[in-house]
């Protein structure tokens, strides 16, 4: 199984807990709910990796500096 498919099948099963956790109630803003709670760890670890570069995190991240800054100010991540 490659990386990605292992993180598809880990957001999955989260997914599914999560409703049947709702136990029946009617789930609202899941796309927001999902993206956040992978994205931020992400930027965490991947400013992290690159030891508080935000150069060199967004080229980790495949995205421009000017939107790693966005998201960390959006995500309340210090950089």
């Amino acid at each position: 199984m490659t990386r990605s498919n292992e993180l598809a099948e880990c957001v999955k099963r989260s997914l599914e807990r999560y409703f049947k956790d709702m136990d029946g109630e009617k789930p609202t803003s899941i796309h927001e709910m999902v993206l956040k709670n992978v994205e931020k760890p992400m930027i965490e670890l991947v400013l992290a990796r690159a030891q508080g570069n935000q150069t060199l995190a967004a080229e980790m991240l495949g995205i421009n500096r000017n939107t790693l800054r966005k998201k960390m100010q959006q995500l309340r991540i210090k950089g």
